[in-house]
This record gives structure tokens, C-alpha cells and sequence, in this order.
């Protein structure tokens, strides 16, 4: 089983490549619900919601998010009312949350309802949510303390990141299925998401990290900075309002107390005896996943270094790693 740690875009086309040669049953996915926001009454879970979207092959890829040829009609008309919608959710889109939050109202959990979701849409990979727990990351900033999407989406990222809080964490158990997906692992792969807001929201959850630690399988992770920024998103902010340095070693740093190899782009090459110095395999490839074809290389990069185990072995055989 191959069990990976995913949270927003980049993470989303890794998962695509690595279901097109892993079976789909053999990769477990844990996602980010930090970003988790209620809008309009409606449980909206945007990196659940992209890894769903992405492996059922209909996400709106010129945009990163949402339903392909998604109509915007409900949204329109509530802003006539509002005159202040920032969140964009479109018709089909809303369709997964109205779903979503009656079946939590009626008392299912996030991770039974993310499985349902996943069946209607024909998704065979597990996907996980990191906890069934209200869990909040939110951004601190001179203008004051925010939620990451308020953050992110309604003010551009433009403010000046002072510091990040996980509102919940101290309470929030990993969802079921968690720990004994890391632990029972061939391989587990960090993808390559904002290091602080996805991956280190998952990290934050009480046992997830010292399970990485205590798992026998192999640790891969793809750094999602290349050349000194990121492809999308604001981790170069983050990463620099929290004191690290914005590359592939400052990510690597974050990871270093538990990862066994870290990937990272051709851009960065120059910096791969200083990664190493960490103690880490460093893996130099192209991780820019601008094509298929790019997701399925990339995905093929995190199986074929240092397989261990006959259940490994197989899938190298299989498909030709």
C-alpha cells in the first residue's frame, strides 16, 4: 500500500500520476482539513474536494480547482444579494457540499462522507481526511488573525504573514485509518503541497507525525519549491513569515526529522549536497507537472527509489519501474 500526505494543487496531479500506475486500491490519501471553511451554512473542504475532483478525472485544471465547464449561476445570484461572495463555488461544485453538510448534520463523519463521495464519483483511491475534528488554520497578519481561505482567496495573500495557528489541533484525533495507513505502508509519500499549510497542518495532528517516525516504510517527499518560489499558492510567504528559508532546503528542513529521500527539481541541483547534509537521499528530476505524461514520470521518480519489501518489488515488476 502506498499512503501519501496531499493538500491542495501540486498534491492533486502527483495523486493523478500515481494512480495511473498504482493500482487504485493500494493508494490511501491523507488530506489537509485545515483549509475546511463553512460558507452560506455549507461544509466546504477544498483540498478533499480537489484530490476527489482530480482522480475522478473532472477537475477544472486551467483554474486548479472546482468541476471542468462548472457553471457559476447560484453564485452570481447570491451576490446580487450580498454584493460580497469571494469564495467561488460553482453549480456542480455546490451540489458535493449540500451533500456533504446534510449527511454531516445527520451525524455521519467527514471521513464516512468523503467515501461516499468518493464512490459517487467513481474514485477507487482511499482518501482520508486528516481528522473528523473541527479543525481551522488561521493566518496572522498587522490586519489581524484570519482564516487561510479569507486569507488566501478573499485578500490575494497579499498580507505580511506574521505567524500561523491550528485552531483545534490541541483536541483533534487523526480521522480512522490514519496511523495504520502510515504504519502499514510500503511507502509513504510527502506530496509536494505548502509546506506549512497542508503538510504541516496534517503534522500538527496529535500522532501523525511520531507515526511517520516509527513507520519500517520508505518516506519519499517532492519539494514544492522550485528555484526559490512555489508554482502556486503562497508557501513562499509562509515559509518566510515563519523564519525558513524559501527553497527546497528550507522544506526539506521541515521534514528532515522523519523523511528518507527528498525530491527535488533540476532548477535546484546546486543545492543538493547541502539537502544530503540533513541526512537525506536527495533525488534530482524534473517536478514541474505541466502534462500527464509529467505526473506519471514524477509519480514513477517517488516508486523507484529504494524499494524495500516483495509487495514493493511487485509493483516495480508491474509496471515496469
Amino acid at each position: 500500500m502506498i499512503t501519501a500526505l496531499a493538500g491542495g494543487v501540486g498534491a492533486a496531479k502527483l495523486l493523478v500520476g500515481l494512480a495511473r500506475i498504482v493500482d487504485p486500491k493500494d493508494l490511501t490519501v491523507i488530506v489537509n482539513t485545515g483549509d475546511d471553511i463553512v460558507l452560506h451554512g455549507l461544509h466546504v473542504s477544498p483540498d478533499v474536494d480537489i484530490a476527489a475532483y482530480s482522480l475522478a478525472g473532472i477537475v477544472d485544471e486551467e483554474k486548479g480547482w472546482g468541476i471542468r465547464g462548472d457553471t457559476f449561476h447560484c453564485l452570481e445570484s447570491l451576490n446580487r444579494y450580498t454584493g460580497s461572495e469571494w469564495f467561488n463555488l460553482g453549480d456542480k461544485d455546490l451540489a458535493t457540499h449540500i451533500f456533504r453538510t446534510d449527511l454531516l448534520k445527520k451525524g455521519y463523519t467527514l471521513t464516512e462522507v468523503t467515501q461516499k463521495v468518493c464512490a459517487a464519483l467513481g474514485v477507487g483511491v482511499t482518501i482520508l481526511p486528516m481528522t473528523d475534528a473541527k479543525f481551522e488554520t488561521r493566518i496572522v497578519t498587522k490586519q489581524g488573525t484570519m482564516h487561510f481561505e479569507e486569507y488566501m482567496v478573499k485578500r490575494g495573500a497579499k498580507d505580511e504573514v506574521l505567524g500561523v495557528e491550528f485552531f483545534g489541533a490541541e483536541n483533534a484525533e487523526p480521522s480512522e485509518g490514519v496511523i495504520a495507513a502510515i504504519e502499514n505502508a510500503e511507502r509513504v509519500v510527502i506530496c509536494p503541497s505548502n509546506p506549512v499549510v497542508s503538510i504541516g497542518t496534517i503534522l500538527s495532528v496529535k500522532g501523525i507525525r511520531e507515526a511517520l517516525k516509527r513507520t519500517k516504510a520508505p518516506k519519499v517527499g517532492v519539494s514544492p519549491i522550485i528555484a526559490g518560489a512555489p508554482i502556486k499558492g503562497p508557501a513562499d510567504k509562509l515559509l518566510r513569515g515563519l523564519g525558513h528559508e524559501v527553497s527546497s532546503f528550507g522544506v526539506a528542513e521541515l521534514y528532515a526529522d522523519f523523511l528518507d529521500t527528498f525530491i527535488i527539481d533540476v532548477a535546484d541541483s546546486s543545492g543538493k549536497q547541502r539537502i544530503e547534509a540533513l541526512g537525506l537521499n536527495v533525488v534530482v528530476t524534473n517536478t514541474l507537472m505541466r502534462s500527464l505524461e509529467d505526473k506519471v514520470q514524477l509519480a514513477k521518480s517517488v516508486l523507484k527509489n529504494n524499494f524495500v519489501g516483495s509487495g514493493a518489488f511487485l509493483y516495480s515488476l508491474r509496471h515496469g519501474l
